[in-house]
């Protein structure tokens, strides 16, 4: 070994999911503990992990470049953020008093209100602005420890708007030290110009749309909010599997108010995942387990929106044996925040998931619905040194003591980004992990 950039010592305890695959079922309680670690990176990555004695013995007479103590912190893998919609325009804050009163969520959508009011805004602002508002938001994710996010567009809804948002967030990706992940969502509504045209929106969707992102490369991902009202099944078919043609990958927003059969379709097309699942019935989760879909559970979202109704997340675990995943669905109406840490407490008390079961759906199951496990996701040799460092004494504190910002320090790549609770660089440095 010629050489280490960076030993992280002291660490009181060192907890993350083990491998690279999604942790099904039971699996998802399985973690990895070492108490008095010590992780060694170089050139970004994980060198050597392990108790700190046996680490220090091995590099013995190896140059270290430099060495940081967390001095008896809480270590786990980056979190990931699977499902957002970061990059929009204004704020829905007027909506608050039609959700309290019990005007529901769809109710608001065809009244103009909801997606179609984000949209109005998305398109009159610029893309300077719209870096702008998103950045300040990757900041606050990445003071709760995340690392990676994904990024929807489908607040353009025309072929301009879309690709705006989309670039928008490429171009945060090159810029900002969180990876960004794009997912094209030109179908998260019908926009005005088109009620009553639905169909003449989904040949928009399929024959202008999909086509530009695949050829601009902006997307990695396609997404369909596929629910009554909104998209059918049969539109949302057509547009994930004319996605699939262009390259892109299906995921879908499935099942989030009434049981559609959006799982049954994330199955039929080969979604990497499907996400909200509230009214999910048991055909659609058994669906899921059977091709191997990634459910990913926003929390947040039934939190805001002052449902009784959760997703069944101890029915995916114990019953369907699916790999849960968590995000903050951080969007301006129906989740306005970026805070995962909030989504790892509301997990806890409304999902009823253990704190191992909240870190798995927040890391290694996390990252493979975004296709990245054996990249990120965990703490193991040859993986991205993606950390986070916790002002926490184990597992179980983090959803007990809630409200509060746990996240010491991060590191990205193998750089310190966060420390002391102060982001110490804005610098990309995504080079060298490639």
């Amino acid at each position: 070994m010629e050489r280490i950039d960076l030993l992280i010592t002291g660490i009181g305890r060192l907890v993350t999911p083990p491998g690279n695959a999604t942790r099904c079922g039971r699996e998802m309680k399985e973690i990895r503990e070492i108490t008095d670690a010590a992780v060694a990176i170089r050139n970004g990555r994980i060198t050597l992990v392990g108790p700190e004695q046996e680490v220090r013995d091995f590099l013995a007479g190896v140059e270290i470049a430099e060495t940081i103590d967390v001095c008896g912190r809480m270590v786990t893998p980056g979190l990931v953020d699977p499902h957002t919609h970061l990059v929009h325009g204004g704020t829905r804050e007027h909506e608050l008093a039609l959700k309290r009163s019990g005007v529901p969520y769809l109710d608001i959508l065809a009244q103009g209100g909801g997606i179609l009011s984000t949209v109005k805004s998305t398109r009159a602002a610029s893309e300077q602005e719209l870096y702008n508002k998103a950045r300040r938001s990757l900041n606050e994710m990445l003071m709760n420890g995340v690392t990676t996010v994904e990024a929807k567009s489908g607040y353009g809804l025309t072929l301009e708007d879309e690709l705006k948002q989309l670039r928008v967030a490429k171009c945060l990706n090159e810029t900002h030290p969180l990876d960004i992940v794009s997912t094209f969502m030109g179908a998260h509504a019908v926009p005005p110009e088109y009620k009553g045209r639905e169909d003449d929106f989904v040949d928009h969707i399929v024959h202008e749309m999909l086509p530009k992102v695949a050829e601009e490369v902006l997307a990695e991902f396609c997404d369909v909010f596929c629910e009554h009202g909104v998209f059918s099944i049969e539109q949302s078919r057509r547009i994930l599997l004319e996605g699939k043609r262009n390259g892109l990958i299906p995921k879908i927003h499935a099942d989030e108010i009434e049981p559609l059969g959006g799982a049954e379709l994330a199955s039929e097309v080969g979604a990497i995942s499907a996400e909200h699942l509230l009214a999910a019935t048991d055909e659609g989760l058994a669906a899921l387990s059977k091709h191997g879909v990634v459910p990913v559970l926003l929390p947040g979202t039934s939190f805001n929106l002052g449902l009784s109704k959760h997703a069944r997340a101890r029915d995916m675990i114990d019953k369907y044996e699916l790999p849960v995943a968590l995000s903050t669905d951080y969007n301006p109406g129906s989740c306005p925040t970026e805070s995962i840490q909030l989504v790892m407490m509301l997990a806890s008390l409304n999902l009823k998931m253990t704190p191992e079961e909240i870190l798995t759906a927040c890391t290694i199951n996390a990252a493979n619905a975004l296709g990245r496990g054996e990249h990120i996701g965990s703490i193991e040799v040859g993986k991205r040194a993606d950390l986070t460092i916790f002002d926490a004494p184990n597992l179980a504190y983090l959803p007990y003591h809630f409200g509060i910002n746990h996240t010491f320090g991060v590191i990205k790549n193998g750089n310190v980004i966060v420390w002391n609770r102060t982001i110490v660089t804005t610098e990309a440095g995504k080079e060298e992990a490639v």
